[in-house]
């Protein structure tokens, strides 16, 4: 999973970066200091995976990961190519998601490009640079549908009419995940790889003393939430400047701060949970002596798909997945107990995953 970080120039992008990477990549008070993107990999925290760890004492423990992507602060006219936006744009292309990055507090001394704090104005800012980049896009692939539409191809005929509705669409300000479709629309628009089209997460950015409960309910955090309804986004509220203390801490004394703050999670924590969720996402597991690993996969996946996550032998050759629920292995502590009572289901290539399952796949190449 390939997550790309965006905003406008010092909100606190390359600060939140640096705190969930530990990448250390360079945050100035000064736009562009991001040109080319930074990237960072990181790991999805997972207890389960340290239960097993404990259980198995493998050679190896292999948690999921994602790789973040700093990308440069978009600016008005970043679609036009202002503020190096044509480069910036090609980045935000190569994501799966993006993390759009708002500033909800006021610090005189940190510079709003635009002069004030507005997070709708903001949010409005980069959505439209995406919006006209997206239009430029499916105009080329209308015209180009339309001169093959007299060749009476009816999937052309389909596409055409499709992008038309969709520029209208586009054209009123709407980015292009709002826009209603049926599953066999949305196959021919994936084909596009619209820059609106991508899912976000809003990541309001508060003030350090704003922190702790009731920050959800800030004016400006209240403004981030309401415009991530409209369009079924997801939002996390965070102060940059705090998850970069957290960064360096130890794990207890990073357990002791949060809890001073009255947080449950971290801001990354957060932040993965909410990637989850807003991609559909899950986590199936492995163990054994030599590794225990999480696996991510989306949900509603099949077995032998799941197996093709690990090798595509695995897929190739499926004969069956041996699955036990994480909670039975743990409270018998190991797969043989669970066998003797009959906890260990033999699954077939309808079965579909769920999150937490512990496999052992079967196959035959």
């Amino acid at each position: 999973m390939k997550l790309g970080i965006v905003g406008l120039p010092n909100v606190g992008k390359s600060t939140l970066f640096n705190a969930i990477t530990k990448a250390g990549a360079q945050a100035a008070n000064y736009p562009f200091c991001t040109i080319e993107p930074n990237t960072g990999i990181v790991p999805v925290p997972d207890s389960r995976l340290d239960v097993l760890a404990k259980m198995y004492d493998p050679k190896k423990v292999t948690p999921a990961t994602i790789e973040f992507v700093d990308i440069a602060g978009l600016v008005k006219g970043a679609s036009k190519g202002e503020g190096l936006g044509n480069k910036f744009l090609s980045h935000i292309r190569e994501v799966d998601a993006i993390v759009h990055v708002v500033r909800c507090f006021e610090d005189e001394n940190i510079i709003h490009v635009d002069g004030s704090v507005d997070p709708s104005r903001d949010i409005d800012v980069i959505q439209l640079e995406l919006i006209f980049a997206d239009l430029e896009t499916l105009s080329r692939r209308v015209d180009k549908a339309r001169k093959l539409v007299k060749n009476g191809d009816k999937k052309v005929t389909e596409q055409a009419e499709l992008g038309t509705r969709l520029i209208t669409h586009l054209e009123a300000g709407n980015p292009a995940r709002t826009f209603p479709m049926t599953d066999s629309e949305k196959e021919i628009v994936n084909e596009w790889f619209l820059l609106t089209d991508k899912p976000v997460i809003y990541a309001a950015n508060i003030a350090d003393s704003d922190i702790g409960e009731g920050m959800d309910d800030l004016p400006y955090v209240k403004e981030v939430f309401a415009i991530a309804k409209q369009e079924g986004s997801q939002v996390f509220t965070v102060s940059a400047q705090i998850e970069e203390e957290i960064a360096m801490m130890e794990a207890e004394e990073k357990e002791e701060f949060l809890s001073e703050l009255g947080l449950g999670q971290s801001g990354l924590d957060r932040l993965i949970g909410a990637c989850y969720t807003l991609l559909g996402l899950i986590s199936f597991l492995t163990s054994g002596s030599d590794e225990c690993r999480a696996w991510t996969i989306v949900r509603g996946t099949k077995a032998p798909q799941a197996a093709g996550k690990i090798h595509t032998d695995f897929e190739r050759g499926f004969i069956r997945a041996e699955v036990v629920a994480f909670d039975d292995l743990t409270s018998l502590g190991s797969m043989a107990a669970c066998r003797e009572r009959g906890l260990v289901r033999s699954e077939g290539k309808e079965y579909v995953m769920k999150d937490g399952d512990i496999v052992l796949f079967r196959f035959n190449v």
